[in-house]
């Protein structure tokens, strides 16, 4: 499992029109190709009077899955322009769907390249670029009188604190970098005397732009 790679946040929808066609880009996370192979058809259902549903996606952990389609446009106009978005921005587990509605002007193939560049890129905006870091989720279980320095500490180094559930002793909740568990760990050890308990919950990969979650 990798510790971070780029993607995008969730669900993107823009569009554009190009010399009279209009151009629809839009843009999903996927967890499999199944789930891209889903998205791309709940599109073309949407868009059924559409002249063209192009697509392209990238899924794994080192983008060994990538397809693209160009839906009836000329080979290499529309499907590789969209993949080239994705791979140029380096994302991995998305997948775009670029609708055109043609308006009667021919572009050309360099116009289609760029009109269909143009379209995954709108959508993918949309939905947010940014990265998926992974964490684990702890549960911190402490006494009372270390609950104050603990949590002051940890909301000033920027940690993620999802949950506390107070009973006879405080329960927190707080998501970590992988790459931080030991120093995570030695530190909340150090502020409470070895008064804790460190229990491991999940991993996750969270999204994160400009260092905070989003």
């Amino acid at each position: 499992m990798d510790n971070i790679y780029r993607s995008i946040y969730g669900y993107g929808e823009s569009e554009v029109i190009i010399n009279r066609s209009r151009f629809i880009g839009y843009a999903m996370p996927i967890q499999s190709e199944e789930e891209a192979l889903d998205f791309i058809e709940k599109i073309k259902e949407k868009h059924r009077d559409a002249t063209h549903n192009v697509y392209a996606y990238v899924y794994g952990r080192n983008s060994n899955i990538q397809r693209f389609s160009d839906d009836g446009e000329p080979s290499g106009t529309a499907g590789i322009p969209a993949l080239e978005v994705i791979k140029k921005e380096d994302l991995r587990n998305v997948v775009v769907v670029v609708t055109r509605y043609f308006g009667g002007v021919k572009l050309g193939s360099g116009g289609l390249i760029r009109a269909y560049t143009k379209g995954a890129k709108i959508g993918l905006e949309a939905g947010i670029i940014l990265d998926r870091v992974l964490h684990t989720k702890y549960k911190v279980r402490l006494d009372y009188t270390a609950y104050g320095i603990v949590e002051n500490y940890l909301m000033g180094k920027g940690y993620i604190i999802d949950d506390v559930i107070y009973d006879d002793a405080v329960n927190m909740f707080v998501y970590v970098r992988f790459s931080d568990e030991d120093y995570f760990k030695n530190i909340i050890t150090d502020l409470t005397s070895g008064d804790v308990s460190i229990e491991f919950v999940e991993q996750k990969h969270l999204p994160i732009k400009d260092g905070k979650l989003y």
